[in-house]
């Protein structure tokens, strides 16, 4: 038999300490990684988890009046059932800021993701010179807050104190107002677009330095261009970070609030309710009804993952098919 008796050594100063037994060393082996976990589990259920829950659970909640709603016990939380998301559903608002930030979207995500694959296959590119500088530069725009970058074009489409408007009145040429009807839109776009594509071609332009050098060796022997090396070799190969940044525009386009929030002051033509998020705010926080607020909040939550994971399995799939060839 194996003896479990404990194993002494001594000190430096002659003082005798106990060696742990295999048990407990395996014992604490074990439990390491979920003490690892434990913080990053404690944040996540009390930021994230907690927070959805209590909104689910207030989704399915009601404010009941009894009489004039005056003195204690006259106005009672109840149970909604399906009320709130029924009434969510039904709502003309809800729909057409939903309708609204689909047509933004369609602006934004081809335009944001055609430039970033655009400006990855430069920095890519053995001419390009000054690389560092140029993708920093390209980067930057990101690292500025949504709320700052809002307030900045904000400003530079306003026709009293924008130098475009200036330059354009002094060259005689017609200055449209970005600030109302179709060009809103624009407007809009053109901020998400500044300040996003320097994300996306970073992932992109990292997926570019991990594809081996001599697949471009093998493709020059070969008699390839540059321009059928991108098209042919390059782009096919960081399909899965297209793939990914696209999942990610997607979520930050259906769930727009700062951009149209911040220009609302400066024009009237955004109303309260132009984004659904932005109906959500209003109606949780300027009428006071948190209860449908948080119905609303659900739906687009479980639409916004609906249409990811649909968009995630059909890339899947189509992955599968090429590997399948």
């Amino acid at each position: 038999m194996r003896s479990t008796a404990r194993r002494w050594s001594y000190g430096v100063k002659g003082a005798p300490y106990a060696h742990p037994s295999p048990t407990t060393t395996l014992k604490r082996a074990r439990s390491a990684p979920y003490l690892f976990l434990l913080p990053a589990v404690l944040l996540f259920a009390l930021f994230f988890a907690l927070p959805i829950g209590y909104a689910v659970w207030l989704s399915f909640r009601k404010v009941k009046v009894s009489g004039l709603g005056l003195g204690s016990g006259a106005r009672n939380e109840v149970w909604a059932g399906l009320e709130n998301y029924t009434d969510a559903l039904s709502d003309s608002e809800l729909l057409h800021g939903t309708l609204r930030v689909l047509g933004y979207g369609c602006i934004v995500v081809p335009v944001m993701l055609g430039l970033a694959l655009l400006f990855a296959l430069m920095l890519d590119s053995e001419k390009v010179r000054l690389a560092p500088v140029t993708r920093l530069a390209i980067f930057l725009p990101y690292a500025i807050p949504g709320v700052v970058a809002a307030l900045l074009w904000g400003f530079l489409y306003l026709p009293d104190v924008s130098p475009f408007y200036f330059v354009l009145d002094r060259l005689g040429m017609p200055q449209p107002d970005l600030l109302d009807g179709g060009p809103l839109f624009v407007a809009l776009s053109n901020i998400a677009v500044w300040g996003g594509t320097g994300f996306n071609m970073i992932v992109i332009y990292t997926s570019l330095q991990a594809i081996p050098a001599e697949v471009y060796e093998a493709a020059k022997l070969d008699g390839a261009t540059p321009l059928q090396i991108a098209l042919r070799i390059k782009i096919p190969m960081v399909s899965p970070s297209l793939v990914l940044t696209f999942f990610f525009s997607i979520i930050a386009t259906l769930q727009v609030f700062n951009e149209p929030t911040t220009l609302k002051p400066l024009t009237n033509s955004v109303s309260t309710t132009w984004s659904p998020l932005m109906k959500v705010h209003r109606d949780a926080f300027g009428e006071g009804d948190i209860y449908g607020a948080a119905a609303q909040a659900v739906i687009i939550a479980f639409a916004t993952l609906l249409l990811s994971f649909g968009f995630l399995r059909a890339a899947n799939r189509r992955q599968k098919q090429e590997a399948a060839r």
